[in-house]
């Protein structure tokens, strides 16, 4: 049980508990108006400060960090592994814990140390967390010292004994919204007594699967169906690179680099361009040739009668003029036609000369060109090799691209086929254990049902069920018709888990309600529920804590006297002063 929650803040209203039933009023002060309100006045900071002096988390928007807190301490005095135990904590220093120096310690699984300064003992944290795990739960030491991964934890556990109003009255099960299912599978089996590894395990296929629609990405989109199909492709596709790879690398091993390619390329290039030049020329003295011969051929001197003709005419009609003999101008003719054919064969001589010369040139030049072409057939240019080289990597590049999404298509057919069976064996294990455990897990129905018709003349039912994704804790009634219904399954879910923990010896000893959860609740259900869990925390030993505004109506069945259960602190509507910090803030 808790004993006292108090504050080194001086303006804060300390609070002291008895055992059994606590009910902590939010009241109106004589000057409250229309514009008051007690949604400030600090019911619901009763359970931040239980939750933050229990290993909690205190992130930056946290209560305990706002200016006007942070430089306070929170403490707690309570029951905890049959000792009296005070911690104190504070938003300025969060990650330590202190430790009354009253209490003994010896037996904890982490021992607090000695602050060399201050000369308080301190925990961390997470050692804090490790300590409330083994004395309130009961969770094995060595194991909650390393993790284990989607075990219990003591946060998760605690959660449902101090119930906050941020996703804590959503459904019985959850103890906030968008809880992963393993979160409340695993802490309910826990504190149900049942094989909570089952839904552990369930948690790592859920894991598994994830990892599965990952890999989709390294095969392609579409149905898993039709990935799983890409496999035999892939496998075809594989083949093909490998021998086009194999071929890429076979012609880069044969490559010689030829430093001066290029201007060897060049070279071989203005030969061939010199040698197209040669024989146009060579064309050109051809045809030269050809017709200085046929020029050749018609060369001839006029003959005698002709002469002979000419003469006569030129001696009629140039009596005066001298003419020369006959025989001389013949021989004239004959001289400039063995001159003409003299000059036409030096010109033949000198274009076959000039084919003959040219022809030589081509020889040498066709000579110097094979060989450069050779050279140029044998070894290649540098860029050309990098050209290659870059195509070999991104054949490399592609097969292994390839290789990966046929491993990936691979995983997704053999991980499907490997999580259908492990999922049936985890289901076939849940209903042996369900099987196994019929006693414990009929005792918890017959607990919710005697605790739901204390306030309803129709019970609500506590149907844990086996299903194909783990352990479902639901239950069945009208809950859907009424937000009030639905509210006082929780109360009814939370009675139940305190007292299996009581008939267990494990636990915090307390449950806590903040006003909330009566708020939609008819005031025969709110005041049969108070009645119900004062004579039950009275029964177990236990304590059970509310907070209520002063104006609920509340209509209790028997004669039941609430005063003796009003604690001495009462909370207001005082703008300033009224509420548990007796400042307002944030």
């Amino acid at each position: 049980m808790i004993h006292r929650i108090f504050s080194t803040l001086p303006s804060f209203k300390q609070l002291t508990f008895r055992p059994g039933f606590n009910l902590l009023l939010a009241d109106k002060t004589d000057a409250s108006t229309s514009k008051d309100t007690r949604n400030g006045a600090g019911k619901s900071s009763v359970l931040e400060i239980v939750h933050f002096l229990a290993a909690g988390d205190c992130p930056e928007e946290s209560i305990f960090r706002d200016p006007a807190l942070i430089g306070y301490r929170f403490g707690m005095e309570f029951d905890l592994g049959g000792s009296v135990v005070r911690v104190e904590r504070s938003g300025e220093s969060p990650n330590d814990v202190i430790i009354g120096s009253s209490v003994q310690t010896a037996d904890w699984p982490v021992e607090p140390e000695q602050d060399l300064v201050t000369g308080e003992r301190v925990l961390t944290n997470r050692n804090w967390d490790r300590v409330l795990s083994v004395l309130m739960f009961n969770l094995a030491a060595n194991r909650i010292g390393e993790r284990e991964a989607y075990g219990p934890t003591f946060r998760n556990l605690f959660a449902y004994f101090v119930r906050r109003r941020a996703g804590g009255f959503s459904q019985p099960h959850l103890h906030f919204l968008q809880a992963k299912p393993y979160t409340w599978q695993v802490a309910l089996s826990y504190l149900l007594g049942l094989d909570w590894s089952i839904p552990q395990e369930w948690q790592v296929i859920r894991d598994s699967e994830d990892e599965i629609k990952k890999l989709r990405s390294a095969v392609g989109e579409g149905d898993l169906a039709e990935i799983v199909g890409k496999r035999a492709e892939l496998r075809a596709d594989i083949a093909s690179a490998v021998a086009t790879l194999a071929k890429a690398r076979s012609r880069l091993d044969g490559f010689q680099v030829l430093p001066d390619f290029r201007l060897y390329e060049q070279e071989a290039s203005a030969i061939t361009q010199l040698i197209g030049d040669l024989s146009d020329q060579n064309t050109t003295d051809q045809e030269l040739f050809a017709e200085l011969e046929r020029a050749v051929a018609d060369e001839r001197p006029p003959s005698a009668t002709n002469l002979e003709q000419v003469y006569r005419e030129a001696g009629v009609l140039l009596p005066e003029t001298a003419v020369r003999r006959f025989e001389e101008v013949r021989s004239f003719h004959e001289s400039v036609v063995a001159n003409r054919k003299l000059y036409l064969a030096g010109e033949i001589a000198a274009a076959k000369k000039r084919i003959a010369d040219r022809e030589v040139h081509k020889a040498a030049l066709n000579e110097r060109r094979a060989q450069l072409m050779g050279i140029l057939k044998s070894h290649g240019a540098l860029d050309q090799f990098n050209k290659l080289q870059g195509e070999l990597s991104r054949k490399e590049a592609d097969l292994e691209l390839l290789r990966r999404r046929f491993n990936a298509a691979e995983k997704i057919e053999q991980g499907l086929t490997k999580l259908k069976i492990r999922r049936q064996e985890l289901f076939l294990r849940l209903k042996q254990d369900y099987s196994e455990q019929a006693d414990t897990l009929n005792r918890a129905i017959v607990v919710f049902e005697e605790v739901s018709s204390e306030l309803y003349d129709r019970p609500a039912k506590f149907t844990p069920t086996e299903t194909q994704n783990g352990p479902s804790f639901k239950i069945e009634g009208q809950a859907d018709r009424s937000p009030g219904i639905a509210n006082m399954q929780i109360f009814c879910f939370d009675v139940m888990l305190t007292r299996l923990m009581a008939e267990r010896g494990i636990g915090p000893g307390f449950l806590i309600h903040d006003s909330h959860i009566f708020d939609p609740v008819d005031s025969r259900q709110v005041g049969a529920a108070l009645q119900y869990a004062s004579g039950l925390a009275d029964g177990l030993g236990a304590q059970y804590i509310v907070t209520l505004n002063s104006d609920k109506q509340l209509e209790f069945p028997d004669a039941f006297d609430i005063t003796p259960h009003l604690m001495s602190t009462k909370l207001t509507d005082a703008a300033e002063t009224g509420g548990l910090f007796g400042l307002r803030f944030g």
